[in-house]
């Protein structure tokens, strides 16, 4: 589990505890999930300042420059500086903090660079799950510079509260440049170096092509900006624009994130559910014998994609992937019952096999089970049951595939267990209880059969 003071320790802007939190979120380890569930309350303070541009275009020198004024005006900065990747070491290549030595002693800001490790969009695949670390830290803004990028690289404008493109003159042909899919997501045009040569004719182009579109009467138009980095002119100017930016689309605040957090959700639950399809539907190597087996066209993306959905998802079962597994009842003696099942309906019992402090035998119908459960001890919980209630239904069992999964879900949504962990059931299975106040009295068990997380080979 992850240490509970940790992220204690994040919201009292602990800098050794809020590297150690961005750590464990980028190496995705399971500790970062609890991590985040503990500080995402304490969030949504922060304003994420985006800034992307192509590959020298001086992002970090200006979000250098931005840092400085900000503090000047008695701001905290969080800063992400997403950095292409070591092909050595595969952590981050550190040009960025490099850039920002003069705040490398100042405790209102903190500086983190985070390796793109092969993903694409101009971020970190855990940059947003960073940036609300920074957030919780009680950072008035977060500033998110992205790696240099292309054409369609444009991950930040999911991400930050507002994108600020920079540009820089003499990178040729201007309107090639425009027409890349970046100038699409900007809230702040920013020519950098404008002191270089072409520097108005780009600030030009952008306008030209901003003149094309139709604005909405009252809305926002990216204006474009003209900054040095290097000796910071401009760059005052540029946050002035940025707190007008802010004050003007307040109201729209709440819609932009909410959109992110949609955004957010679906990558988060499409690599999910392949991290369990890989753990826990497909063999080992099985993936690589599809993916073959497609090269080959024996088979269609398609039609293998529907075959493993198809095995996860459990054909079959009810759309919450559980099943009735049986029903059982509570009896003082089953040798009694058992000849009655025979002689009035033909059934057959398996033999008897002991579960903790009792005896169970399974009345197989072809459909649903019926379990016996007598008690081997007086102080057995049926013992308790039988002498309360009687011989009668005891309790419902429901079949799940992960009922590590399932357990972790009900307790989330508050639900009573009494089994806080999976133990072991009859036939090699786990299984777990339901506290019957959470249930309107009913005792509800939860069972993963054995080896109900392996399936047979995929039928495509």
């Amino acid at each position: 589990m992850t240490d509970p003071t940790l992220a204690d320790r994040v919201r009292a802007r602990d800098a050794r505890a809020i590297a150690r939190a961005i750590s464990l979120i980028e190496d995705e380890s399971p500790q970062a999930a609890a991590l985040v569930g503990r500080v995402f309350p304490h969030t949504g303070r922060a304003y994420l300042i985006g800034v992307t541009g192509p590959p020298g275009a001086g992002k970090s020198t200006l979000v250098d420059r931005l840092t400085t004024e900000l503090r000047r005006a008695g701001r905290t900065v969080g800063i992400l500086a997403v950095d292409p990747t070591s092909p050595y070491s595969g952590g981050a290549v550190l040009g960025d903090r490099v850039r920002m030595q003069a705040h490398a002693e100042d405790a209102g800001v903190f500086i983190r660079s985070m390796a793109t490790r092969g993903h694409l969009g101009g971020l970190a695949r855990t940059t947003a799950e960073a940036a609300l670390v920074l957030d919780a830290a009680g950072f008035d803004f977060v500033v998110i510079e992205t790696v240099g990028v292309g054409q369609d690289e444009v991950d930040i404008v999911r991400t930050a509260d507002i994108a600020v493109v920079t540009v820089v003159p003499g990178s040729g042909d201007e309107v090639q440049a425009l027409k890349a899919g970046i100038m699409e997501i900007a809230d702040i045009f920013v020519v950098n170096k404008a002191d270089r040569e072409g520097a108005d004719r780009m600030a030009a182009s952008i306008e030209a092509m901003l003149s094309l579109e139709d604005w909405p009467a009252g809305g926002w138009r990216p204006p474009v900006m003209r900054t040095v980095a290097t000796t910071g002119a401009g760059v005052a100017e540029l946050v002035a624009t940025i707190g007008t930016f802010r004050e003007r689309t307040a109201g729209e605040l709440g819609t932009r994130r909410r959109a992110r957090a949609e955004w957010r959700l679906r990558e988060i639950l499409g690599r999910s559910f392949l991290q369990h399809v890989e753990a826990r539907v497909l063999e080992p190597g099985e993936f690589d014998a599809i993916l073959d087996r497609i090269a080959a066209r024996d088979a269609d993306p398609y039609g293998a994609a529907a075959a493993v959905m198809g095995r996860a998802l459990g054909a079959g079962s009810t759309s919450s992937g559980m099943t009735l597994d049986h029903v059982g009842i509570a009896v003082q003696d089953a040798a009694d019952y058992t000849t009655l099942f025979e002689k009035l309906f033909g059934l057959s019992t398996d033999e008897p096999e002991p579960v903790g402090p009792h005896r169970v035998r399974f009345v197989d119908t072809g459909d649903a089970t019926l379990e016996l459960v007598e008690p081997v001890t007086p102080d057995a919980p049926v013992a308790k049951f039988l002498a309360a209630r009687g011989a009668g239904l005891h309790h419902v069992c429901l079949r799940v595939r992960d009922i590590d999964a399932a357990v972790a879900s009900l307790r989330a949504r508050g639900v009573r267990m009494i089994d806080e962990h999976a133990r072991p059931g009859a036939h090699g299975s786990r299984i777990a209880f339901l506290h019957p106040s959470s249930a309107n009295g009913l005792l509800i068990e939860l069972k993963q059969p054995r080896g109900d997380h392996r399936i047979e080979d995929l039928a495509i």
